[in-house]
């Protein structure tokens, strides 16, 4: 009996100074050892597609009109979201044991494990199962 596959999203959270006190050599090491996770993942199907993120530079657009500009990053937080993937997998237990082998856990990072969902809350409360009305003809 088949399973089947949902998609989940992983996000990276960590702290750039952790890696500053480091040599190049070790660097290029761990670098190298999250290449090989996550090429394995993606060459078995599970892992999708994902990005770095540049954890220097963000900007928080908020207000009715979007007329409140923040720029970040923020001296207060002491982790950025580094980056993500998108997992499809057969279900939360599957996506938690993978983030339990991220090889940067070693390093100070964690990961959030989300269930992509095909509806805001905002469609859930109003019983729709996506974000869209269904065409009626």
């Amino acid at each position: 009996m088949a399973t089947t596959a949902v998609p989940f999203m992983l996000i990276f959270r960590e702290s750039p100074e952790y890696y500053s006190g480091m040599s190049e050599d070790k660097r290029r090491q761990i670098l190298s050892t999250w290449n090989a996770w996550y090429d394995g993942l993606a060459r078995q199907g599970k892992a999708t597609g994902g990005n770095a993120l540049d954890i220097a530079t963000s900007r928080t657009v908020s207000g009715p009109h979007g007329e409140r500009l923040v720029d970040g990053p923020y001296a207060e937080a002491k982790e950025a979201i580094a980056g993500y993937f998108m997992l499809s997998v057969s279900g939360m237990e599957e996506a938690t044991e993978i983030a339990r082998h991220c090889p940067n856990l070693a390093y100070g990072m964690t990961v959030e494990v989300r269930p992509l969902a095909t509806a805001c809350h905002i469609a859930k409360s109003l019983a729709m199962d996506s974000m869209r009305e269904p065409i009626r003809s």
